[in-house]
């Protein structure tokens, strides 16, 4: 049996429809991004999760039990929002104590239960503090600690890390994950950043228009998009209006389609640097934006302009320059579907990573 059920869910607000026909399992223990656009209909789903709005249509299943009609008190959730939502009346430790004194639970329990969280979450030496004397970072640990105290059954956070700034965010990132694994309970978090998305959570979903696009591992969803909006969304890309005019490609794309070719699928470099020259077409670099650990280029090929990356061992390309480009593979759809085509011309079945 599944942990979490939810079986065509729909919810609108007005004339809205924001949630449609949304069904999905989530196993026990799992961390499960809910990732897509702003508007798309993500914290509509968490918030029904909650309790705290409810369904027009369908069903939501704990443990194979309805829950659609029990308050969110009832429901065995903890909830963590974006802007932390500390009383700040209340010391480190009030805060993350707060829900167990609603609970009425002995007060031994409850320094035993909150020491317990200081110390998972880092916060040990911090319990009398005031979330104003407190960082960003250690006010949302703060936050999943008061969350995680009730022992929930149930973890929903709406974009948690909004609030932080990236370098504390991306350490956050790996906290996350950390404590996910070591406390076990299943957690479903909203995310409009796909980074964040595919580094902590065991699967993801893409949320668009209210619909649920594709369900899947970040690695399953990146190589093999369900759709030509996941396609898009999911990683660096470029869309080529019609696929036919692409060398290789001329023959497996007819009126219509498009292309959507990512960087890793494109070889780009000095004719002595290929091999197969004869999959090959001219291109000129139109410019070099330098990402640390490489170049990200982009390229023009006739009237297309693809995006790529190029390692910084090799020779340095420069503006104007004349170069090669293989395009190794594409994504190819138009209005009714979607499919995956390699290059004809392309002896080699595997890209060429540079």
């Amino acid at each position: 049996m599944q942990h979490v059920e939810v079986r065509n869910l729909n919810k609108h607000f007005g004339s809205f429809h924001a949630v449609k026909d949304v069904s999905f399992e989530i196993a026990k223990g799992h961390l499960i991004g809910l990732l897509g656009p702003s508007g798309g209909g993500k914290t509509s789903i968490l918030r029904m999760l909650s309790g705290l709005e409810s369904p027009d249509g369908g069903d939501i299943l704990f443990h194979g039990q309805r829950v659609n009609d029990l308050p969110p008190q009832e429901r065995g959730i903890g909830f963590v929002f974006q802007n932390y939502a500390l009383f700040k009346h209340m010391t480190v430790f009030e805060n993350i104590a707060f829900g167990l004194k609603i609970k009425k639970t002995p007060k031994a329990q409850i320094r035993e239960r909150v020491m317990e969280l200081v110390e998972l979450t880092g916060l040990k030496g911090f319990e009398k503090r005031y979330p104003h004397q407190l960082s960003g970072g250690q006010r949302q640990r703060v936050a999943f600690a008061r969350a995680l105290a009730p022992e929930p059954q149930l973890l929903l956070l709406d974009e948690p890390f909004a609030a932080i700034d990236a370098k504390i965010r991306q350490e956050l990132r790996t906290w996350l994950r950390d404590l996910i694994e070591r406390v076990g309970i299943t957690s479903i978090f909203v995310t409009h950043d796909q980074d964040e998305a595919i580094e902590v959570a065991d699967e993801i979903m893409v949320i668009n228009q209210g619909r649920l696009e594709q369900k899947g591992t970040p690695w399953d969803i990146y190589k093999s998009p369900g759709t030509p909006f996941v396609a898009s969304f999911i990683g660096e890309s470029t869309i080529v209006e019609d696929a036919s005019t692409l060398k290789g490609f001329d023959t497996t794309a007819g009126p219509g389609v498009r292309a959507l070719i990512r960087p890793e699928y494109i070889e780009m470099g000095y004719d002595h640097e290929f091999t197969l020259r004869s999959a090959t077409e001219t291109g000129t670099v139109r410019h070099l934006h330098f990402r640390g650990s490489e170049w990200m280029v982009e390229v023009e090929v006739g009237s297309n302009r693809l995006i790529t990356y190029r390692s910084l061992e090799k020779p340095t390309l420069h503006p104007g320059e004349e170069v090669r480009v293989l395009i190794h593979r594409a994504y190819l759809f138009n209005d009714e579907s979607s499919w995956m085509v390699e290059n004809r011309l392309k002896e080699d079945p595997m890209p060429v990573m540079i």
